[in-house]
């Protein structure tokens, strides 16, 4: 096997976490700002955990099923040139009676150490890979992972922790507990009792009700994967999305009546997490009812994106709300080596556009930055190739990792550059159809914005420096002025012309393009290959 070669200043790390439930790899380069790009991952799934309430003990065939597992994942971590590989060992090793044994085992089959982490260093890892993915600059957090055998908790204001707890309450451990050998409603009920006694004497409330509650852990991904799977919303990463506690409390209601085959069958549900999947999320929905926040924000990074900037000695950025997507939107467009300049002038077309004609197409400050988000990647799929570049935007910006959004946002971003050229949107186009026909809307309207706003800087070359936008009873004129040093704007306006047919539509009126001087430029019907 080749190993794909790291930039200059990267370093390849592989991180191995051996949970209760499964075991996990990532291999990636980290940047020395933080960034990480996966190189491959593998997972293995042993249930170390599983009989570790009733003995004490790892049973033989869970160890010698995880030693395999591990064996085989620094065996690729080799191959694929690891610099460092480093391996953590979390609740059901902490908690065996031969627990020496097993690490022991591990050292003399792969040559590696292994670290038993305590409850603190596994909640810290999860909230030094939370503070890289989200904005916790501003107002007070918690950070829950749910594992297989502990709950971890850190609660921190203003990015800087206040407090950390472990509590036993993980999901196979409480599967084995409460809910062995079935799900039903009234052990549901005596488990979430359990858990809601242990939160109040371990973590206080006061000053914490309200707060940003992030979940990372295969709980909250697979919680995610269930709602957006019962919205028809399909994204390539459940990451960001949010999850309303009654969205949480339906799900559990619905999961908790029926049998076991009947859970491995439920869409974005695992099949393999499918029989320890309420414990989760009774755990979480007990998190949720002890701090009351307005959602909850699920994390697709945790314990290993955390050992690998650890690993690195990378600190990440206390992130105010809205700099890490700003930063992750910049920082793809420039990975795809966008064109600049023209992306920041239709970006400063589009919300000045967006700004007059706000109030007339009923949208809010929420449409704004999708629309700011959209115009600035609207041609990264130059990337790939010119023609049909705006179907390769789409593709890359569905797939990319951009933080401080929603999926549901992401793909949102992605068909409004989509439809900044060609074909407007249809209910036949793949993926378009399937959304709600709020969110179609929206994209419609802000795809027109993003059209007519890309068609005034044909030429590239910023020639615009605004526009005024008039309301009439019979149309609407939009004035283009020159931008300071710019001789003439008719190249412009004549592509604002060519591409404001969909903007006609969503306003219900003929618009009227006109030179400085006030002389109306017209054009053929749209087709324009920009």
């Amino acid at each position: 096997m080749t190993a794909p070669v790291a930039s200059t200043g990267d370093v390849r790390i592989a991180a191995i976490d051996i949970g209760s439930n499964s075991v996990r790899q990532i291999i990636a380069d980290v940047s020395p700002a933080g960034g990480i790009r996966v190189v491959d991952e593998m997972k293995a799934m042993p249930r170390l955990g599983d009989g570790l309430e009733s003995t004490g003990a790892l049973s033989t065939t869970a160890i010698d099923s995880a030693v395999a597992a591990v064996q085989r994942m620094v065996t690729l971590a080799r191959q694929l040139a690891a610099a460092r590989i480093e391996i953590v060992a979390t609740s059901a090793v902490r908690d065996a009676s031969n627990s020496r044994e097993f690490t022991a085992r591990l050292t003399a089959a792969t040559g590696q150490p292994v670290r038993v982490l305590s409850g603190e260093e596994e909640a810290l890892l999860c909230f030094r890979s939370a503070l890289a993915h989200f904005e916790l600059g501003a107002g007070r957090t918690v950070v829950m992972d749910i594992g297989g055998g502990s709950l971890e908790l850190v609660l921190a204001k203003d990015g800087l922790i206040e407090r950390v707890a472990s509590l036993p309450f993980g999901a196979v451990r409480l599967t084995e507990k409460f809910l062995t050998p079935a799900v039903r409603p009234r052990r549901v009920r005596a488990l979430r009792e359990h858990v809601r006694e242990g939160l109040r004497k371990a973590v206080p409330v006061k000053d914490w009700r309200g707060a940003q509650v992030i979940g990372s852990g295969g709980t909250f991904t697979n919680l995610a994967g269930i709602v957006l799977a019962r919205q028809h919303v399909t994204v390539r990463s459940a990451h960001g999305t949010r999850v309303t506690r009654a969205e949480l409390e339906h799900v559990l209601e619905w999961l908790q009546r029926m049998e076991a085959p009947e859970r491995q069958q439920v869409p974005g549900l695992n099949p393999a997490r499918a029989d320890i999947i309420v414990a989760g999320l009774a755990v979480a929905a007990e998190v949720l009812a002890r701090f009351d926040p307005r959602d909850l924000l699920t994390s697709a990074f945790g314990i290993r994106e955390g050992i690998l900037l650890e690993a690195a000695r990378v600190t990440p950025r206390v992130a105010d709300p809205g700099v890490a997507r700003d930063r992750s939107v910049r920082e793809f467009a420039e990975r795809c080596h966008f064109e600049a300049p023209h992306a920041r002038q239709v970006q400063a077309l589009s919300l000045q556009l967006f700004d007059a004609l706000e109030a007339r197409l009923g949208l809010t400050a929420a449409d704004r930055r999708l629309l700011s988000d959209a115009a600035l990647l609207h041609d990264v799929g130059y990337h790939i190739n010119y023609e049909k570049h705006h179907k390769h935007s789409f593709h890359l910006i569905s797939h990319a990792d951009l933080l401080g959004m929603t999926p549901a946002e992401q793909i949102m971003i992605a068909h409004i550059a989509r439809y900044h050229r060609g074909a407007p949107p249809k209910a036949k186009h793949a993926g378009f159809g399937q959304l709600d026909r709020a969110t179609r809307e929206r994209i419609v309207k802000l795809s027109a914005l993003l059209r007519f706003a890309d068609g005034m800087d044909r030429g590239h070359v910023s020639a615009v420096g605004g526009m005024a936008v008039k309301w009439t009873t019979d149309a609407v004129r939009v004035t283009v002025h020159e931008a300071e040093g710019a001789t003439n704007v008719r190249l412009e306006c004549w592509g604002a012309s060519r591409k404001r047919r969909l903007l006609e539509e969503v306003l219900g009126r003929p618009i009227i393009v006109l030179l400085p001087d006030g002389t109306p430029i017209s054009a053929d019907e749209e087709g324009d290959g920009e």
